[in-house]
This record gives structure tokens, C-alpha cells and sequence, in this order.
């Protein structure tokens, strides 16, 4: 498990929610928070928050998180990975989305360790849909796979869907990646996102499209993107609850 980084993408200037990386959540700003859950999982020195802007760089020194500026111009998350592994070089690379503030540490260790078998693959989770809100939610990228577990396509649009438009089964996406090194470097070569890539405005169909297969774990419900003001109040809730 020594060969790796788990680098949190946290991009200041959201569409949907900016300043997003430093949205408060009890006490805590998500970032941090993020970052804490990852501290269960793995040791200080395997993390590292990547940011684009100074006041989460700030925060993330206040807090005596490991912390890196990548540039502004990068166009998604991955991208920004893929900068980082630029300049701090490993076998492989765990992308935690910064807006998974209660992420699973246990995802977190199982990823790792699927990797570690599987090194040459670029890995990413997921787990059932159970509510058909989530199914329809543009918000909650969706995914289907074929029976060895290889990504086929992901969306935002409710698949696997069908000729009466109700949710029967779905699966989404928990934003835990593994990268290996060299797939990053052909990744981010590309200036421009791909076509399916801009349309549904999901990185990983980069990978698909440039003709990658990309192996699907299963992992828990429990992490919940925040991506709208109804997630940061849901996350919330969850946060308090968990507390007691």
C-alpha cells in the first residue's frame, strides 16, 4: 500500500455551488471534513487536497492538511490529478471527490486493495439506487456495466431505462477512482473534453471514449455527493445524526 496518493480534487468556483470546498458543514469545513475521512482510512502522508484557489490552500494549511495548487485551467477533477502526478509521481493514484464529505473509509481500503491486484486498471465504485428520486436526479450520475463488471456508459439521464419510464433497478456512481499512472498522462493530454464527455458532463466517459475499460467494484451507500443547497442540507442531518 506504499506506492499510492489519494488526492481530493476541491475546486473552488462550482457552477452549482460555488465555494463549495468551504461550504461549513457542523463546524467543519467540507473539505476538511473529506479529508478527515480519508485520515481513517490511511496514514497523513497518502493524502492530498489539490486546489485551484488560494483560500482553500489557506484553509487547508489552518488545518495542517497536505495541500497542493493546481491550475485553474484544468477542465475536470481527473485533470487535476492527472496535474498532480506531474509533480509527485506514484503507481497509482485514488481520486476522493472533495464533495464526498462522509465517504467510507472502508470503500477507501477497499479500492486500494483491489488496486494493488489489479494495478493496471482504472477502478471506480458503485452501489445500488434504491430511491427512484435519485434514479430521475440529473445530480446522480448513473451507470451500467456488463457482467464482468467493465463500465459500458454512465449518465445522467435514468438508466438502464425503459419503455414505461419507471425505475425498475439503477446503479450510481461513488466517486472513488484508482488511476494508474500512465492513464492519467494520456487523460489530461487531451485539450478539449471528449464529445460524450461534454454532454453529459461526466469525466470518466474520457476514459471510454479514448478506448479504456474501466473495472466497477461495488461498494456502500453510505457516501453522498454534494452537488445542490438540498445536499448540504441533507449532509447535514446525516452529519448531526451521526454525531449522537
Amino acid at each position: 500500500m506504499s506506492n499510492f496518493l489519494i488526492v481530493i480534487p476541491a475546486r473552488y468556483n462550482s457552477k452549482r455551488l460555488p465555494g463549495k470546498p468551504l461550504i461549513n458543514l457542523k463546524g467543519l469545513p467540507m473539505v476538511v471534513r473529506t479529508y478527515y475521512q480519508c485520515l481513517k482510512a490511511v496514514d497523513k502522508s497518502k493524502i492530498i487536497v489539490a486546489t485551484d484557489d488560494k483560500r482553500v490552500k489557506k484553509v487547508c494549511d489552518n488545518f495542517n492538511l497536505n495541500s497542493i495548487i493546481t491550475s485553474k485551467r484544468c477542465l475536470t477533477g481527473t485533470d487535476r490529478v492527472a496535474e498532480v502526478s506531474k509533480k509527485i509521481k506514484r503507481k497509482f493514484y485514488i481520486n476522493v471527490q472533495g464533495d464526498e464529505p462522509n465517504c467510507n473509509p472502508k470503500d477507501i481500503l477497499k479500492i486500494i486493495d483491489f488496486t494493488k491486484k489489479n494495478s493496471s486498471s482504472i477502478i471506480n465504485g458503485y452501489t445500488e439506487i434504491n430511491d427512484k428520486k435519485d434514479y430521475f436526479s440529473p445530480h446522480i450520475p448513473k451507470m451500467v456495466f456488463d457482467n464482468k463488471k467493465n463500465l459500458l456508459y454512465m449518465s445522467r439521464a435514468p438508466i438502464p431505462h425503459n419503455k414505461k419510464s419507471k425505475f425498475i433497478k439503477g446503479w450510481r456512481q461513488v466517486c472513488i477512482y484508482s488511476f494508474p499512472y500512465k492513464s492519467l498522462k494520456i487523460y489530461s493530454s487531451q485539450k478539449n473534453k471528449t464529445d460524450l464527455e461534454e454532454v453529459e458532463d461526466l469525466e470518466l466517459n474520457r476514459f471510454l471514449e479514448l478506448g479504456y475499460k474501466i473495472k466497477m467494484i461495488k461498494m456502500s451507500n453510505k457516501s453522498i455527493a454534494v452537488d445542490t443547497k438540498k445536499d448540504v442540507i441533507r449532509i447535514r442531518k446525516i452529519i448531526k445524526k451521526f454525531k449522537k
